[in-house]
C-alpha cells in the first residue's frame, strides 16, 4: 500500500487506534490530520511523524459540534487543497443497561459516536466531490455485531455506523467516494488499560476479556490500523459499503 500524495484526517487522532493509523499513513507518504479535542495528546503524536514521511496538521476539534467539523474541513482543503481519505475514529464509551442509561448520557453517547461521524463524513464528502473522489473509513466495534451486555448506548453507536457506512456507500459511489468499515475487538489501547485496572482484580479482568475470543488474546492498535489502510488503499478499490471484522474470531463464534 502507499498514499504519497493523499490527505487523511483521523478522528480521535491522538491516542490508541487513532494514533497507531495516523502514524501508519504518515509513514506511507500521508499528510495527515490529527484530528482531536485533546491538543497536548494530539501535539505529541504530531512530534513522533518525521519530516521525511509525511506532513502533520493538527485539528483540535468537538466533532459533535457541527461549525467546529466544518472549519476542520475548510481549513485542510485550504492548507492542502483537498481531503483525499477520512477515517471516523472518535468515539467514548459508556458502561449500562437500558435501565441504568441516562438520557444525558444516551445523547452524549449518540453525539460523538454517530452524530460526529455523520457530521465529518458530510463535510468530507463535500470536498471529495470537488476533487473527484475519495475514501471514508468508520471505525465501529464488535459491539456493532452483537449485542454485548451492559453497554446499550454504545452498541447502538456502533450499530448506527454499520448502517451510516452502507447508506453513504451507495449514495456516494457516483462521486467516486467509497465507504468502509471496520470493527474492532477489544483492543490494547490507553482507555481499555484504564479500565482493565479500575477492576478489583486487574489480572483477573484482562483474562476476561482475552478469553472470550479464539485467538484468547486482545487486539493491537497497530492491527487495527493496519486493516484501516487496507480498507482505504486503492489496492481494494472495488470495496465500498463493506464491513471488516478484526476481533480475534469472537464475532465468529
Amino acid at each position: 500500500m502507499h498514499f504519497q500524495g493523499k490527505v487523511v484526517a483521523v478522528t480521535g487522532g491522538a491516542m490508541g487506534i487513532g494514533e497507531a493509523t495516523v502514524i501508519a499513513f504518515a509513514s506511507l507518504g500521508a499528510s495527515v490530520v490529527i484530528v482531536d479535542i485533546d491538543l497536548d495528546i494530539a501535539q505529541k503524536v504530531a512530534s513522533k511523524i518525521s519530516s521525511d514521511t509525511g506532513k502533520v496538521l493538527i485539528s483540535q476539534t468537538d466533532i459533535s459540534d457541527e461549525k467546529q467539523v466544518e472549519d476542520m474541513v475548510n481549513r485542510v482543503v485550504s492548507e492542502w487543497g483537498r481531503l483525499d481519505i477520512l477515517v471516523n475514529n472518535a468515539g467514548i464509551y459508556h458502561q449500562g443497561d437500558i435501565l441504568g442509561t441516562s438520557l444525558d448520557t444516551w445523547y452524549k453517547i449518540m453525539n460523538v459516536n454517530l452524530t460526529g461521524a455523520f457530521l465529518c463524513s458530510k463535510y468530507a464528502a463535500a470536498a471529495m466531490v470537488h476533487t473527484g473522489g475519495g475514501v471514508i473509513i468508520n471505525i465501529a466495534s464488535e459491539a456493532a455485531l452483537v449485542g454485548i451486555k451492559g453497554q446499550v448506548a454504545y452498541n447502538v453507536s456502533k450499530g448506527g455506523m454499520i448502517q451510516l457506512t452502507r447508506s453513504c456507500a451507495v449514495d456516494l459511489a457516483e462521486f467516486g467516494i467509497r465507504v468502509n468499515c471496520v470493527c474492532p475487538g477489544t483492543t490494547e489501547t490507553p482507555l481499555v488499560r484504564e479500565a482493565v485496572n479500575r477492576a478489583p482484580d486487574p489480572k483477573a479482568a484482562k483474562r476476561a476479556l482475552e478469553e472470550v475470543r479464539p485467538l484468547n488474546r486482545l487486539g493491537q492498535p497497530e492491527e487495527i490500523a493496519t486493516a484501516t489502510l487496507y480498507m482505504a488503499s486503492d489496492e481494494i478499490g472495488y470495496a465500498t459499503g463493506a464491513i471488516l471484522c478484526v476481533d480475534g474470531g469472537s464475532t465468529a463464534q
